[in-house]
């Protein structure tokens, strides 16, 4: 079972400077309020390297590691896998896809939930889902305010 949805928000920003703070793991917790900072930054946008960060949501703390899977600049395209640092087997896959737009930039934000657990299928990963569309979209709107 896997749970997919997607924001779509116009960011008053040029695409290649929307793309470059994305992809700079330094600045995450500048534009991603669940993001309390960075444990091991991204050091390479080929696929399989990866990050790790301190999150805060749904009244708990962890880390989080995310691998790299795709990295087009050309085409504005950023995907990678997230999942807790604490061996759980569910994992989310995120996709930025930035184009430019006459008002600054396109940006939309996909995400496929992946529980695997009994408590995250049944339970979690559909309260998560609903609550990612609020999240998201706030951060888009932090991102527009960290480069304009």
């Amino acid at each position: 079972m896997a749970l997919r949805a997607s924001v779509t928000e116009v960011v008053r920003a040029r695409a290649d400077e929307v793309l470059r703070l994305v992809i700079d793991s330094n600045r995450l917790p500048e534009w991603n309020a669940l993001i309390t900072g960075v444990v091991l930054p991204l050091r390479d946008l080929a696929p399989g390297s990866e990050w790790v960060f301190a999150m805060r949501a749904m009244g708990k703390s962890w880390h989080s590691r995310s691998e790299v899977l795709d990295y087009d600049a050309p085409s504005g395209r950023f995907s990678y896998r997230s999942r807790t640092d604490d061996g759980n087997p569910s994992y989310g896959d995120w996709t930025w896809t930035v184009r430019a737009d006459p008002e600054g930039s396109r940006v939309t934000v996909g995400w496929e939930l992946h529980p695997r657990t009994f408590w995250r299928r049944t339970l979690m990963a559909r309260m998560r889902n609903r609550q990612l569309r609020g999240e998201v979209r706030s951060s888009l709107r932090a991102v527009e305010r960290c480069i304009t």
